[in-house]
């Protein structure tokens, strides 16, 4: 080898991890599941909770999230009830862009959990699970930490 050898003084230690490289939204994907995966992919990526194996199932959270997101404009346009004469009167129903929104925003919170998408599910994947039952008094009752 040429040149002078290194010492510790003239060596540039490596500033953090290189970035891991961000999958691009998938074809079949509506644009605004797209949107939400541009938006969400990075920061998963980075904590590591987007791995190619989960890609499937963070696309059926982007779909979810793109319909509550949509189905919410509906219901700002069109409102969330309507009226229907019936035998017993006029009485107020939710519109079908409602139950459709519920049903958008039940799958995104059961999907959002598996990606840690709540302060709740953030916290519980951060520590590894469920952990050790009685870990957190036993070390109360010692005095450390």
């Amino acid at each position: 080898m040429k040149g002078r050898k290194p010492t510790l003084d003239n060596v540039v230690p490596m500033r953090g991890d290189a970035p891991k490289p961000v999958p691009e939204p998938h074809d079949l994907m509506s644009d605004g599941a797209k949107k939400v995966w541009q938006e969400l992919a990075p920061e998963l990526v980075r904590m590591d909770r987007l791995k190619p194996h989960y890609e499937h199932m963070f696309v059926a959270y982007c779909e979810s999230a793109s319909d509550v997101i949509e189905l919410t404009s509906n219901i700002v346009l069109e409102g969330r009830t309507y009226s229907v004469a019936t035998r017993n009167g006029v009485q107020q129903k939710k519109t079908a862009n409602w139950q459709a929104r519920q049903d958008a925003l039940a799958n995104m919170r059961q999907l959002g959990a598996l990606f840690g998408l709540s302060p709740v599910d953030d916290a519980r994947l951060a520590t590894g699970g469920q952990g050790d039952l009685f870990e957190e008094l036993l070390r109360g009752i010692r005095g450390g930490n």
